[in-house]
């Protein structure tokens, strides 16, 4: 049962599904978030938050204390970000920016916080304090540290910090999570091996073919999950870019070849199996064809580990929201990755994922895709649930105010 007044929330439903339909025809992408943020600060002035921006480059944070006393603080995040993808939707509010598109939901997710943010200003009724966290750039794995070296937890402690991210496909009014890990931690790596040109056709013999480690680096790869890594645990590596050469010069054998993967990982302890067995394998191939090799490797995201106490505290608003028998506690794991994650282990943390339904032609169409929209019928739902949760950790008057569940 929503210990949420409906009545107050649904007198401006219209403002935000207008507001997250803007927000989805200006998408902007990594750290170029400018008109986003100013949107977002604009509203959260205007309901008399207190409002701190420039964090992270285009980070904005709102701080709201309760109108009772209390110590205890927590953090709530959305993302503000786009892709890179044209989109193919045909609706007024499509995508006014060639080659970029809210294909995540992240519109949906600033909505819904904006949303709570309205409704907590305007009954401010709990102990402590909570931090409205819109983060930039998370699709490219680099918000959440830049938030962090800005001294976001340093400017803006928090106890516990809480996500909300759209599930298509789940019906909505469900909600679903699972205590500690849920999300896999990523790394991409970009291998070059080198070599010494040759005419393929008339004299091979006289280069060093770079493409014969390459080969053989590819296919060992494959090893080191099934051979390394233990049974019970998971994890993937694939490879998602190889280029070398010339298809214009196909008897020329190429110096250079390059190849790009990722790998994704629940373990810190796999990670460094995966990282073991990358170098080794590169390493030993290049060398058994007198080539030499350059590895590099970037970090993505650590693993997403739900906390404990944090997931208690979300499973508890989550309830209150949606009804106990809409609630999954044990979402199956996801080899995606969230950068979140760099926030949930600075402070106990939890994410959940909420119910998106189908889109408008009854298919459901998937996030980073170019027929992906946010379904608005669910905003009242994530904005209930960030009230909810509100109440739940700073211990407000959990008293509903109108009987039944979010509709």
């Amino acid at each position: 049962m929503s210990s949420i007044d409906r009545s107050k929330l649904d007198a401006y439903m219209p403002d935000l599904i207008a507001l997250r339909h803007d927000i989805h025809a200006h998408p902007e992408t990594a750290f170029e978030e400018v008109r986003t943020s100013a949107l977002v600060a604009e509203k959260l002035k205007e309901w008399g938050i207190e409002v701190h921006e420039g964090i992270g480059r285009t980070g904005v944070v709102g701080v709201l204390k309760g109108s009772r006393p209390g110590q205890r603080r927590i953090g709530l995040r959305a993302d503000i970000d786009a892709l890179h993808i044209f989109e193919r939707n045909a609706f007024d509010y499509a995508s006014t920016v060639e080659g970029k598109m809210h294909a995540c939901g992240h519109d949906g997710h600033t909505t819904m916080l904006l949303g709570a943010a309205r409704y907590l200003a305007q009954d401010p009724d709990f102990a402590g304090t909570v931090h409205f966290i819109f983060q930039p750039a998370e699709e490219s794995a680099g918000g959440a540290p830049a938030m962090m070296k800005d001294g976001l937890f340093d400017r803006f402690p928090c106890d516990a910090v809480y996500g909300l991210h759209t599930e298509p496909g789940r019906p909505v009014g469900e909600i679903a999570s699972r205590i500690g890990p849920a999300l896999a931690g990523s790394m991409s790596f970009h291998v070059t091996f080198k070599g010494t040109a040759g005419h393929g056709g008339a004299a091979p013999h006289l280069a060093d073919d770079c493409t014969i480690p390459v080969a053989h680096f590819i296919l060992g790869l494959q090893s080191i999950v099934g051979r390394k890594v233990a049974a019970i645990d998971a994890a993937v590596i694939s490879i998602g870019h190889i280029s070398g050469g010339s298809k214009g010069s196909p008897n020329v054998m190429p110096a250079e070849m390059l190849v790009s993967g990722t790998a994704r990982y629940f373990r810190d302890d796999v990670q460094q199996i995966i990282l073991r067995g990358l170098r080794d394998q590169a390493e030993l191939f290049a060398k058994a064809s007198n080539c030499s090799v350059d590895i590099q490797i970037n970090d993505g995201t650590p693993p997403l580990v739900n906390h404990p106490e944090a997931f208690e505290s979300a499973l508890a608003a989550a309830e209150k929201t949606f009804g106990k028998d809409k609630v999954e506690r044990e979402r199956p794991l996801s080899t995606g990755g969230e950068d979140f994650a760099y926030f949930a282990n600075t402070v106990p943390g939890t994410y959940m994922w909420m119910g998106g339904g189908v889109g408008p032609d009854g298919l459901v169409h998937d996030v980073h895709t170019d027929r992906f929209d946010f379904n608005d019928a669910s905003i009242p739902y994530g904005v209930s649930y960030w009230v909810n949760l509100v109440h739940t950790e700073l211990r407000s008057d959990e008293t509903p105010t109108q009987d039944g569940e979010v509709a």
